[in-house]
């Protein structure tokens, strides 16, 4: 049995839709994937699941191709790893195996400050965002303030801190690097 609810709580209550909640929040592994990359929209994990399953799903067509266009699977399946190897969503070039067990996590992983908390240039994953945010990283020559941006692998060893950052200094003043031209300036 339950109580009869008191006026302040149904005045509480009635912008609230009790039946369409469930549906609108999403499940609790996609719940779980926004907390653990600090993705900040819940349209990106979208787009990435849905990358992910057309990836497995081009994999699949090209593995149950016939034995009559084995060269075709071959050239296909090739490019389409050199591809993913390219993005950094695969670890090796061997075999479709592995884009089949693609997932939105691997898309997740990589993004910019995911990367800059693997090269240690951040402690943790809310830190990494807010350096983004604030403009402090800089992907090649240009400063990078949405951390939604998925860094290819050719473009990894191209991330650094801006010229004019306060953190670049505050390592550079840790490391005894930091020059006395820079000083002056």
């Amino acid at each position: 049995m339950v109580r009869k609810l008191k006026y302040h709580e149904q005045k509480l209550l009635r912008r609230l839709e009790l039946v369409s909640w469930e549906a609108a929040a999403g499940s609790l592994a996609e719940v779980k994937a926004l907390r653990r990359y600090r993705l900040g929209r819940r349209e990106d994990y979208v787009q990435y699941k849905a990358l992910a399953r057309a990836v497995r799903a081009l994999a699949r067509r090209l593995r149950d191709l016939g034995p009559a266009s084995a060269a075709f699977r071959a050239r296909c399946a090739a490019a389409l790893l050199e591809k993913l190897y390219g993005l950094g969503l695969v670890n090796c070039r061997r075999s479709l195996a592995v884009c089949e067990s693609l997932s939105a996590a691997a898309f997740c992983r990589r993004r910019l400050p995911c990367l800059l908390v693997k090269l240690r240039m951040a402690q943790n994953l809310r830190h990494a965002v807010t350096f983004v945010e604030q403009g402090h990283v800089r992907v090649g020559p240009e400063v990078v303030t949405d951390p939604a941006l998925l860094v290819p692998r050719a473009v990894e060893d191209f991330i650094t801190w801006v010229d004019a950052s306060r953190l670049r200094q505050k390592v550079l003043d840790y490391n005894q690097e930091r020059d006395d031209f820079d000083l002056a300036a």
